[in-house]
């Protein structure tokens, strides 16, 4: 099979593509893909890394704040469009996927205008506004939460999950005796994304002291930039603090409580492997996505949700302590994630691609 996949901006986007990547990789060998990426994001790195052809774009994102800029956006676009064109021409794909960013815009539409196959993945609970956009210029498209059903077209729209649960699942579980945790206890794992994180990690700077003396164990993976700030202070015993922790699914698997954002591929981790959690969404993203992107696991009573601006003096410790003690909460918590589980995401999108190619030969 011979896949273009397109991707961009955020982690979100980029590694939900990657399992897709691995998917068709593992169901036929001799694929060959081609990634189209902007030229100034993460992908730029990520994906040339892993070994996968590289093709970057000119392309940014709609200013609201300031109107001037997006006269070089919409230049930018039509530019990105003609190359996308003659890329896409080239490689002569026999799909064409998009996976979340605005580098998708020019990249689906140009190869619907070229008469090939196009698959969209929509991550969030709330369309996104470039997956909106291009609803009538794709063939199938998939969801991750059954809420987006209702906002996409149902002729075309199927569930699907989000990929990358299927690849939490492959992980093996962590060590915890490894970074100096305790085989034996409970362990709350709390992990904010670096979006606005910063505003959390100065209030856990505070909260974290008060878990002094509990049975259970607390890991708090900051993030590189919050590192440094948040351990410049002393905390109990039981509270372990890093910067980073690489392959998080596996410590999820060693975890009995999460803390965390509402980012789509966290949540589809928490979902598959069955991870209670306080969520707390970020404020700072588009359309309060990541607030809806919670509701669908809070209205199942599968999550507790705290908003930021109700995160005053002793609320999260109050909320996590009572949680990690209470065993038939976590036990309904679990129960109700294995309801709204899709273990099998990456194989579902990996055999309507098939489906979509099949036609088209």
């Amino acid at each position: 099979m011979r896949v273009i996949i397109s991707a961009g901006g955020t982690g979100g986007h980029i590694y939900p593509a990657l399992a897709i990547i691995n998917k068709i990789k593992e169901k036929e060998p001799d694929s060959e893909f081609l990634y189209i990426g902007t030229h100034n994001r993460m992908e730029k790195d990520i994906i040339p890394n892993k070994g996968i052809p590289f093709k970057s774009i000119e392309i940014y994102g709609f200013n609201k704040k300031h109107l001037l800029k997006n006269f070089k956006t919409v230049k930018c676009l039509f530019k990105a469009s003609k190359d996308t064109k003659k890329i896409i021409s080239e490689f002569k794909p026999d799909i064409v996927i998009g996976v979340g960013g605005y580098v998708t815009v020019p990249v689906i539409k140009s190869a619907k205008k070229l008469g090939y196959k196009t698959f969209l993945h929509e991550q969030n609970s709330l369309p996104g506004k470039s997956n909106k956009y291009l609803i009538k210029y794709c063939d199938l498209i998939g969801a991750s939460f059954p809420s987006s059903l209702d906002m996409l077209p149902k002729d075309k729209t199927i569930l699907t999950g989000n990929p990358c649960s299927e690849d939490a699942l492959k992980k093996a579980p962590a060590s915890k005796t490894e970074i100096g945790l305790d085989d034996n206890k409970k362990l709350v794992l709390i992990v904010m994304g670096s979006l606005g994180a910063g505003r959390v990690s100065d209030y856990l700077i505070n909260e974290l002291e008060k878990f002094k003396g509990k049975e259970y164990e607390i890991l708090f993976v900051t993030g590189k930039s919050s590192y440094d700030k948040v351990n410049q202070k002393e905390y109990p015993n039981n509270v372990k603090i890093v910067p980073f922790y690489e392959g998080l699914p596996s410590m999820m698997k060693r975890s009995d409580l999460m803390v965390t954002r509402a980012g789509a591929s966290t949540l589809s981790e928490i979902i598959s492997l069955g991870v209670p959690s306080v969520i707390i969404p970020s404020p700072f993203v588009a359309n309060n996505h990541q607030y809806i992107n919670a509701l669908d696991l809070v209205k199942k009573d599968a999550a507790v949700m705290i908003e930021e601006k109700d995160l005053k003096e002793n609320v999260l410790f109050e909320t996590v302590d009572k949680l990690i003690n209470d065993e038939n909460k976590l036990k309904e918590m679990k129960e109700n994630l294995s309801k709204l589980r899709v273990d099998n995401s990456a194989e579902i999108i990996y055999e309507n691609i098939k489906r979509l190619v099949d036609e088209k030969n």
